[in-house]
């Protein structure tokens, strides 16, 4: 890449900022998104603001102001960021991605801190969370939205969320609600997503898989080896169960006594019948710098172990293993 070519990208990404103009009130205020931006993607080893505004002849404090003090409409710019990839970018082939991110912090007062799981060093460590919906079409891929995981600790008190700046309506939400609630800011503002994709932390949980399946979301999702499912549903009587006859009755509907105990995934892939049966398909998947890259598979028919602990949605339970590692 040459200097021409350099000198494109920088007007390239001045037109793109531009369009996000009218987020922020006042012209010196839309000035710091510039350099921000361009820190943020520069070779700079820490991209915090101290050494982003140093690079830029920018006072540190002006550039801090700017990201902690400064209005500037986040909503407006969430939407202009929206319909951008709605209008530009979505296809038959996008898969919507949920994720999240982790950063280490130290001391208690930025918003959501505490220890808890950390993804970024794979341990439980003193930091915050964020959940994000991403987009992406073949060579485009984009960050969507996002929101602050809050944990209980931090909801249960308001004084000390008042003072890190968090409003009254931000409340604990299990990391799955908040991606259910980024899926449906989307769809408000017209992106349909083909496909969804997220890994074992959010395809683990079956309130989430519900949840896309009460929006007719199509979905491909890990589960975690522990998952829950039926070979076979049991079946469900609504006829109340009484010990000897006498006493509290069981909860109804439940499952009628007899019936089989869910088993995880993985007892199903090992010793299930139906998974046994299945023959292996392989598929080329790309050809990667090594030469080709090749998978198998198979599937089954289970039944999900619902979160009422009832048998719910009747699901395939795939299964695929990389044909160089054996």
């Amino acid at each position: 890449m040459d200097v021409d070519d350099l000198e494109q990208l920088e007007d390239r990404l001045d037109a793109y900022l531009a369009r996000f103009g009218d987020c922020f009130g006042r012209s010196d205020t839309r000035a710091h998104l510039t350099t921000y931006v361009r820190g943020q993607l520069s070779d700079l080893d820490a991209k915090s603001v101290e050494p982003i505004a140093l690079q830029a002849g920018t006072p540190v404090r002006t550039l801090q102001e700017f990201l902690a003090q400064h209005r500037w409409n986040e909503d407006a710019l969430r939407r202009r960021l929206i319909h951008i990839v709605r209008d530009e970018h979505v296809t038959a082939n996008t898969v919507a991605i949920i994720d999240e991110t982790s950063d280490v912090k130290k001391g208690d007062k930025t918003p959501g801190v505490q220890r808890q799981w950390c993804g970024k060093v794979g341990k439980q460590e003193n930091c915050i969370v964020t959940v994000h919906l991403a987009a992406t079409t073949e060579d485009f891929h984009c960050m969507v939205d996002g929101e602050l995981f809050l944990p209980e600790s931090w909801s249960n008190d308001r004084q000390r969320c008042a003072a890190a700046g968090i409003p009254d309506e931000m409340v604990y939400r299990p990391k799955w609600q908040i991606a259910l609630e980024l899926l449906d800011r989307s769809e408000g503002e017209g992106i349909v997503f083909p496909w969804l994709t997220a890994d074992e932390g959010y395809g683990g949980k079956p309130g989430f898989l519900e949840g896309l399946a009460s929006r007719d979301q199509k979905f491909v999702l890990e589960v975690p080896r522990t998952f829950s499912v039926w070979e076979k549903p049991p079946e469900v009587t609504e006829q109340p169960y009484r010990k000897g006859g006498r006493g509290r009755g069981r909860k109804t509907p439940r499952i009628k006594s007899g019936e089989s105990l869910p088993r995880s995934v993985e007892t199903v892939f090992w010793h299930g019948e139906a998974m046994k049966a299945k023959r292996w398909k392989r598929y080329r998947v790309k050809d990667g710098e090594k030469g080709p890259i090749i998978w198998e598979a198979k599937r089954v028919r289970v039944t999900l172990k619902g979160s009422d602990g009832l048998p719910g949605m009747s699901l395939w339970l795939v299964v695929a293993r990389n044909v160089l590692d054996g």
